[in-house]
């Protein structure tokens, strides 16, 4: 692949150990296949119920932007993902803007998945200080992470059996509860699912907006191209296939809850799902189910998330396009052939971040870049494909036009949603990047060598 590399003005400094199945693990632990469990009881309250159908609106939600990252890492197998795609979708300009918006999302999820650890370990065993539980997580994931790819890959798996043997004593605790001893609906019931008279435009809207947010990190994948055989096939399938299949198990495990404790006036929003397991299960299984959680979001979830943002934050540095770091963030390891400096800086961010924030802070920084920067991202499909190809013909209007389209009116409903405390840091975020866009490019006027060398612009 350095041929293909060298087309888009760059070198193969990456190695590429990854296959199908090692990309879309990483994406389906980057959502977290058991992601559901700590928050369906808020889901639950806010949607009457109706957990299931609200992840079901999700999916078709994120479905068109799936779709554009496919298209776009067909034809860009670079590191990057949105910074790379809207960089040569739109223009280099727009897609450094791009970058710095999804770095707003990226850089503050590891920062957030360490807290909620630590704030889980501190319940486990309250005698140890919160600082020492993120401590522990950051040391260990940025050490997998600087290994090497294949290391991470390996963790992966064992996370991803872990979680999948926790899930599936869950839905077979909880079936047996329902339809074996009779509790809860004590039969298969449609509810969960679908409910005369709440369906409508507001209800479904507000689905969605729930929804959107949960599915957040199957982009990811596309921050592994050039570490993944056969990026410009692999990626996008990996990225379609991890997020149909994580939203069939949040529907599947949201499901089995709901059956299990259907009453919504004795639902404990902080601990629904726990209390569902200790329903079925009984105590003990509660507290597994706390312990897998913690590994899989401290572990699986932060390692991903940290290894994606070292690439973003890699191939903007690549293009000197960041301010004072691009020199140090772009070094790859002489010998494990990975952004060392890259993980590292995320790994001591996260320990700041994490030291002197709460969840409810850094929940609302997440959103704002990552729906801002998969419009830009849609937007870019148009742009490259329809106009700027000239692609015509029934298919390339449904592939370039309407599904582009689709996910821009989605995401936009979303972003019109956002409080008014995440669109003041958004946009006050934004506009540190037009700053620091301008002064990089001269006003606007020059762009990265590699992107004036790229016969693919």
């Amino acid at each position: 692949m350095s041929n293909e590399m060298e087309k888009f003005g760059y070198k193969q400094e990456l190695k590429r150990e990854l296959g199908f199945k090692d990309v879309f693990v990483y994406g389906m632990l980057f959502m977290v296949v058991i992601a559901p469990m700590s928050i369906y009881g808020y889901i639950s309250k806010d949607s009457n119920m109706m957990t299931p159908f609200v992840y079901f609106v999700g999916i078709c939600a994120m479905f068109f932007t799936a779709l554009s990252y496919m298209k776009m890492s067909n034809r860009f197998p670079i590191a990057g993902s949105v910074y790379a795609y809207v960089q040569r979708g739109l223009n280099h300009h727009v897609g450094f803007i791009a970058g710095w918006l999804i770095l707003l999302d990226y850089v503050f999820v590891p920062a957030l998945l360490y807290l909620m650890t630590a704030n889980w370990c501190v319940e486990l065993f309250p005698a140890t200080p919160h600082w020492l539980w993120i401590l522990v997580f950051v040391g260990l994931n940025t050490l997998i992470n600087v290994r090497g790819i294949t290391y991470t890959a390996k963790a992966d798996w064992i996370m991803f059996y872990v979680e999948v043997v926790i899930l599936a004593l869950f839905i077979g605790f909880g079936l047996n509860y329902v339809l074996g001893e009779g509790g809860g609906t004590g039969k298969l019931v449609m509810d969960p699912l679908y409910r005369p008279g709440e369906m409508n435009l507001h209800f479904i809207g507000l689905a969605c907006t729930i929804a959107c947010l949960s599915f957040l990190g199957f982009d990811g994948i596309s921050t592994l191209a050039e570490e993944t055989h056969k990026p410009e096939v692999t990626i996008g399938r990996a990225t379609m296939a991890a997020l149909l299949c994580i939203g069939f198990l949040f529907i599947l495990q949201t499901y089995v809850a709901t059956i299990i404790q259907p009453d919504l006036s004795k639902l404990n929003p902080d601990t629904a799902f726990f209390d569902a397991a200790a329903i079925a299960g009984g105590e003990w299984f509660r507290k597994v189910l706390l312990v897998v959680n913690i590994l899989a979001v401290g572990i699986a979830n932060t390692m991903n998330a940290q290894a994606a943002t070292s690439r973003v934050l890699y191939g903007m540095s690549r293009d000197k396009v960041l301010p004072l770091v691009s020199g140090l963030l772009c070094r790859v390891h002489p010998k494990f052939h990975t952004p060392y400096m890259a993980t590292i800086l995320v790994g001591i961010f996260s320990i700041a971040v994490a030291e002197f924030s709460t969840v409810d802070d850094l929940a609302r920084l997440v959103n704002f870049g990552a729906l801002t920067s998969f419009i830009l991202l849609n937007v870019a499909v148009f742009n490259f494909f329809w106009l700027r190809e000239g692609q015509r013909g029934g298919k390339a209007l449904l592939n370039y036009v309407i599904c582009p389209l689709c996910g821009v009116l989605i995401l936009g409903y979303v972003w019109f949603s956002f409080d008014s405390v995440t669109q003041i840091v958004g946009f006050t975020w934004l506009g540190l990047g037009l700053i620091i866009g301008f002064v990089k490019s001269k006003g606007y006027k020059e762009v990265p060598e590699a992107f004036r060398k790229s016969d693919m612009v």
